[in-house]
């Protein structure tokens, strides 16, 4: 709800705070008094088109702040979240408005567009006077409102559900044909492709490895040189290696011999060493006969060309072949399938489709029979509004198959008809602000509980109307009031009787120059602004009587 305003700069306001509660507040006073200015402030926090008039004279720009507490659960929560703000369960709209029209937006102390602040705005509050733009007047909301009132939840989410299952299916199906076709217009190069790829049979990391053999077969001729160099210098019988490890080793015996073999031991690590080096030149005469082939260097280049050629070919890289084969097989396999798999699709499709039909047609029903309802009720609101020739009426409208959504098969539009005789058209299209007024005042009261807007802004309910009219209208107010932050701006005493908050609106001459005041009252206040809204400009002692009456039946009430 809302919790406070702050004004700075806006016409006749110099600077203004208030706080509110929650149930049925009303603003009172003498026509010019401002009224219409603060209703015009609040509308600017909430988004609405600025004007350079509305800054005071003198000053170089105007503001307006207004604070909602909210619960944490509600869907301006989500909405804020959505765009990366943070959201604690208060939210502060905030407008600044420079002289030459330009306008700055705030969503708790976070500059937004002035769209973001309207969108924000509309979660919180609407607004219902005279040319102002709410909810109810968009029929684009009227389908929505009608499945609150109707408490059809349960139904809207199982259509959605039914509606994208069927969805899913057909998309599965159109891409099945679309697939089909593509691959029988290409069914020969299909055969092709998969032939020359199978008789290829490119394996994963295949490229890598080849380049890898290829890259040490192109060195073999150094690696041969150098292993036939090393096994020249080991195993020459003039100063081979070999020859003079033997020579030493011999020498190391005959040593031993004359040591009384104190010298085994060495003479058995030489002799171990020995062994090694001449297993090593073996091995040496082994990397010679294994390098000394290059043969598979041409095998190697061909593979790698067939491969490249591939690839080229398809457009991909040869490292992609393997999936390429998997992928122009699936193709000819879902092309031997055929119609047999797009009849399977197209058969769930219908399923679901079918599915669909029949969970949106029960909703349909549950709205024809919430229409009914709601139809009965507003319709009784009517006559004691001053409405008694008016009509109310919610159509139902079946919408062709390509116009089916997740929300049905339905269009909903709230009809009126003001008189008698006059054809029933959309309800935005009412002419008289009042009338209008009174309408979503009717309207509303039918929708309070299922409602989702806290607070509610009402102008001009109570044009053209006085005694039991004006009285049945704040009686409703205050029913509304049970569900919602209720504002009121209002010249009607009977009104105001209701109220659990009551403003009084006044101008004041401070400095040579007007402003505009504006006062909780206190009961006594309550009861001296009822008996001037009742006698007028002389309050009488028959006016304060008649309010101190009219006060206490209606808070009674």
């Amino acid at each position: 709800m809302l919790t406070g305003i702050s004004v700075r700069n806006i016409v006749l306001i110099d600077k203004l705070d208030l706080e509110f509660s929650d149930g049925l507040t009303v603003f009172t006073g003498e026509t010019g008094a401002g009224k219409s200015i603060l209703l015009d402030s609040l509308a600017l926090a909430l988004g609405v088109r600025a004007e350079a008039g509305l800054v005071r004279h003198g000053e170089k720009e105007a503001s307006v702040t207004a604070v909602f507490s909210v619960p944490i659960s509600h869907s301006v929560g989500a909405l804020l979240s959505s765009h990366g703000y943070n959201f604690s369960g208060e939210v502060i709209l905030r407008r600044v408005v420079s002289r030459d029209g330009r306008s700055r937006a705030y969503v708790n102390d976070e500059p937004v567009s002035i769209g973001f602040l309207k969108s924000v705005g509309d979660l919180l509050v609407e607004i219902h006077a005279q040319f102002a733009s709410h909810k109810l007047l968009n029929p684009a909301t009227h389908l929505e409102t009608l499945d609150l009132y109707g408490n059809l939840s349960k139904l809207v989410s199982d259509c959605r559900h039914a509606y994208n299952q069927w969805q899913y299916k057909k998309r599965e199906r159109v891409e099945a044909e679309r697939t089909f076709i593509q691959a029988k217009e290409e069914e020969t190069f299909l055969k092709e492709s998969v032939s020359d790829l199978e008789k290829l049979n490119p394996m994963p990391d295949e490229e890598e490895t080849l380049v890898a053999r290829r890259s040490k077969l192109m060195n073999s001729e150094k690696i041969v040189t150098a292993l036939n160099r090393a096994h020249e210098l080991l195993s020459d019988e003039n100063i081979g290696g070999l020859k003079i490890m033997a020579q030493a080793l011999s020498q190391l015996e005959y040593a031993d011999n004359f040591s009384d073999h104190e010298l085994s031991s060495l003479v058995e690590q030489f002799s171990q060493s020995f062994s090694i080096f001449s297993d090593s030149v073996s091995e040496i005469e082994k990397e010679q006969e294994k390098w000394g082939d290059i043969s598979e260097l041409p095998m190697i280049d061909d593979r790698l060309f067939a491969l490249r050629d591939m690839a080229r070919k398809h457009q991909v890289t040869i490292s992609q072949l393997p999936d390429l084969l998997q992928q122009l097989k699936s193709k000819l396999t879902q092309l031997e399938l055929g119609e047999t798999a797009i009849d399977t699709l197209r058969s769930e499709e219908e399923r679901e489709r079918l599915n669909y039909i029949t969970i949106a047609e029960k909703l349909s029903t549950a709205r024809s029979e919430a229409a009914i309802r709601l139809d009965t009720s507003v319709t009784k609101e009517l006559p004691t509004l001053k409405l008694n020739k008016a009509e109310f009426k919610t159509e139902i409208i079946r919408l062709t198959e390509d116009e089916w959504a997740e929300k049905g098969m339905d269009r909903v539009l709230f009809l009126v008809s003001t008189n008698k005789g006059v054809p029933l058209s959309p309800i935005h299209k009412i002419a008289s602000g009042g009338e209008l007024a009174r309408f979503m005042l009717a309207v509303k009261v039918n929708l309070a509980a299922a409602d989702d807007i806290d607070t509610l802004i009402f102008d001009e309910v109570d044009s053209g109307i006085g005694g039991g009219t004006a009285a049945a209208v704040g009686e409703r107010l205050r029913r509304l009031a049970e569900h919602h932050q209720v504002l009121v701006v209002t010249h009607s005493p009977q009104v105001a009787a209701y109220a659990q908050s009551h403003f009084a609106i006044s101008k004041e001459e401070k400095d040579q120059s007007v402003l505009t005041q504006v006062n909780l009252l206190d009961n006594i206040g309550r009861q001296d602004e009822i008996a001037r809204m009742l006698s007028g400009e002389k309050t009488t002692k028959t006016a304060v009587t008649m309010a101190k009456e009219l006060l206490s039946t209606c808070l009674k009430k």
